[in-house]
């Protein structure tokens, strides 16, 4: 077996250039509105990280071939060669683990892959290089509950313990689980203008249009960017570097969230970006944290979307990951495994998310004189944003703040 043992961080390299960027925040931002069309049915609270999930299945599709390659770049939206798109993405992720001190933002990924099974020393040595991913030995055979917990440990460590027991009990399977991919993303960042503590009070906010309870709305006029398109308010409030903002879409009826959700594309929510304009905004908003107990297990979601060879223990081929010689002990994909936390008062925002797949094998300007009004006190979106590509980090829905 090849195995790697080094930091999660490599050397420091030239970051990507606004147009690799901008290339990877296309695909990443397209896929997460696919995604979400596909998820968007769980009831209550919901986030994701879209760069997280794109992440860890950009390190699959490295190792996969033929036509399982083609159906997951077609999903993913990836454009350019399994290189470039790795390349990229993984000076990204670098330049982001040395982002300023007032904006936390760390991702770090690991390969926890099975004593008693050899992986293509390529794909091992590409996954270090560019994602900083290296390969740690693990007892999937014997002590598979221990390994699981050991990485869940790991994942923990990464999110500063806001995402606990990414893998549930009984999703590794002994003896057919061969290979585990990770990315764990931390980000915490203060606003540029915070809230007042003292003007946050507890008042109803519609979970649905006849159903209310009070939560603590935090309040603030201020200059920012808004917009009024579609229906919907949206609003941004930047951190305190700059690089990043969160993006609120608050529909103008109350019960109008599903309706918004429903015809969700990328193309849309950069049309209501592209139409923010500075105002004077009264901004009501409430503390709310996103914290779900269970991960989402995203592989109906993606098989929906299109990838469905990678799934299918028949068809799969990841060979350019592990190629053995007995067909039976080629790997597919058993699951996709994500949680995702946010949390957001009148400091900033922290966030934190993770993904595993798991790989099993086959047998297992001018001011307005009046403020603009932005009032979020009924469920609505928000996407937590980096600004010079647009790059969605982070996105949710808030039906219920105080759930």
């Amino acid at each position: 077996m090849t195995t790697g043992k080094s930091a999660d961080t490599t050397s420091p390299v030239t970051p990507p250039s606004p147009w690799e960027v901008a290339r990877l925040a296309r695909s990443s931002n397209a896929f997460a509105a696919d995604l979400w069309s596909q998820i968007r049915e769980a009831q209550g609270n919901l986030a994701v990280s879209p760069v997280s999930i794109t992440l860890a299945l950009a390190m699959t599709w490295g190792g996969a071939k033929g036509d399982t390659a083609n159906e997951m770049k077609r999903v993913l939206h990836f454009e350019g060669t399994p290189d470039e798109v790795m390349d990229s993405a993984g000076r990204l992720l670098q330049s982001w683990n040395t982002s300023s001190d007032v904006t936390l933002l760390r991702v770090a990924n690991r390969l926890f892959g099975s004593r008693s099974y050899t992986f293509e020393k390529p794909y091992l040595e590409k996954t270090q290089a560019t994602f900083g991913a290296p390969l740690e030995a693990v007892d999937f055979d014997v002590e598979v509950e221990a390994t699981r917990k050991s990485i869940n440990a790991w994942i923990a460590r990464q999110t500063e313990d806001r995402i606990q027991e990414l893998l549930p009990e009984r999703s590794l399977r002994p003896g057919l689980t061969k290979l585990v991919l990770v990315n764990a993303i931390y980000f915490k960042a203060t606003w540029a203008k915070p809230f007042s503590e003292e003007l946050t009070a507890p008042e109803p906010f519609f979970v649905t249009p006849t159903v209310k309870k009070d939560v603590p709305l935090m309040r603030r006029k201020g200059d920012y960017r808004f917009a009024e398109v579609d229906g919907v308010k949206v609003l941004e409030i930047l951190y305190k570097d700059g690089d990043m903002a969160m993006m609120f879409v608050l529909p103008d009826a109350v019960g109008g969230l599903e309706a918004v959700e429903r015809n969700l594309t990328s193309a849309q929510w950069d049309g209501w970006f592209a139409a923010l304009m500075n105002e004077t905004v009264n901004v009501v908003l409430p503390r709310f944290e996103v914290n779900p107990e269970a991960s989402l297990e995203l592989g109906e979601a993606l098989g929906a979307m299109g990838m469905r060879r990678a799934f299918n223990p028949e068809e799969a081929d990841f060979t350019g990951m592990a190629n053995p010689p007995n067909p039976n002990e080629r790997l597919h994909i058993s699951k996709v495994i994500h949680k995702a936390f946010v949390k957001l008062d009148e400091q900033g925002t922290e966030a934190a998310a993770a993904t595993a797949v798991v790989m099993v094998a086959r047998t297992g300007l001018a001011r307005p004189k009046v403020p603009k009004e932005f009032r979020a006190d009924h469920p609505f979106l928000f996407f937590l944003r980096e600004n010079s590509s647009g790059m969605i980090l982070f996105m949710g829905r808030v039906s219920e703040p105080a759930s």
